[in-house]
């Protein structure tokens, strides 16, 4: 986390306003330069290319189901599901999302309910089912717990 967050500070340092169009002016040099990989860098200027065509309208997300959020968005290259499932809930501000595929969350269900480690997707999925339509406040709570357990102290969020 700590990484992204310099990486996020390099851009915004070094382009004052974070817009798609002004992303897209960098050259690969310059996002290296701010901590961005090659590969995290092409998936950042395909996303900003589809907004600035308007392949993907941003706005047009707002009142879709999450089914329908995460097909469009994973449909981009570099997008996956834990990226959709962020988007959901901190863009998107939806409240009944559990990101299966985040390891923090996922590793402090295991602690919380002391689960055993070859557990598999579908049972941590039915565990966090129990908790709809408040999932992704459950989420929150468990990366709390995440980041409160003295081996996590330190992390920076």
């Amino acid at each position: 986390m700590a990484s992204a967050l310099s990486a996020l500070n390099k851009l915004k340092e070094r382009l004052q306003e974070l817009t798609p169009v002004r992303l897209l002016l960098l050259t690969n040099e310059e996002m290296r330069a701010c901590y961005v990989s090659r590969q995290k860098s092409g998936y950042i200027k395909y996303l900003a290319e589809a907004i600035v065509s308007g392949q993907l309208i941003l706005t047009d997300l707002e009142d879709l189901p999450d089914d329908i959020v995460r097909s469009k968005l994973i449909a981009l290259k570099g997008i996956g599901h834990w990226t959709a499932d962020v988007y959901l809930m901190f863009v998107l501000q939806h409240s009944d999302v559990f990101p299966l595929g985040d390891l923090a969350a996922v590793n402090a269900l295991r602690r919380v309910k002391n689960l055993q480690a070859n557990i598999t997707k579908e049972e941590l999925l039915a565990i966090a089912n129990k908790w709809q339509p408040y999932r992704t406040i459950a989420t929150m709570l468990l990366w709390h717990f995440y980041l409160s357990s003295p081996k996590n102290r330190g992390l920076v969020v």
